[in-house]
């Protein structure tokens, strides 16, 4: 049962969707949004003390195995 009101909830909050982004239902705005005023306050302050890292390159010589590779498995 609640299977089915979740499956009636879901397809009547897509038509719905569908109804005001096709302007079947329009919406219009009539105020304007605008944010709350504040007085006062202060933003909080962080002292973070980070490691040090050093980024070098260095010249080394690496041995590469040698692979022998054969057709057909000879």
């Amino acid at each position: 049962m609640r299977k089915f009101l979740l499956l009636i909830l879901l397809i009547i909050v897509g038509l719905a969707i569908i109804a005001v982004a096709t302007g079947l239902v329009p919406v219009t705005q009539t105020q304007e949004a605008r944010l709350p005023t504040i007085e006062g306050g202060q933003l909080p302050a962080f002292d973070v003390d980070t490691p040090e890292v050093e980024v070098g390159t260095v010249n080394k010589t690496v041995e590469v195995p040698v692979v022998d590779v054969r057709k057909g498995g000879q």
